[in-house]
């Protein structure tokens, strides 16, 4: 069975789909579909994998809340 790992997504002003997982430092991509975008994410994640060292550390994803200030 493989890793979970949650991505972040927003929506550029070009209309670009970006995304990130918060817990691997430097993993993000773009793409201009929502399916585009998922495949990039899962080539990223697999390369910072190779380069990240094994950590005991696990993060929780707890959500996303909205601020207005």
């Amino acid at each position: 069975m493989g890793r979970e790992f949650y991505v972040v997504i927003e929506k550029d002003e070009d209309g670009f789909y970006v995304g990130e997982v918060p817990s691997l430092a430097g993993c993000y991509s773009q793409g201009e579909t929502l399916d585009e975008l998922m495949q990039n994410m899962r080539e990223v994640i697999s390369l910072c994998l190779e380069d990240d060292e094994p950590s005991d550390v696990t993060l929780e994803f707890v959500g996303v809340q909205k601020v207005v200030v």
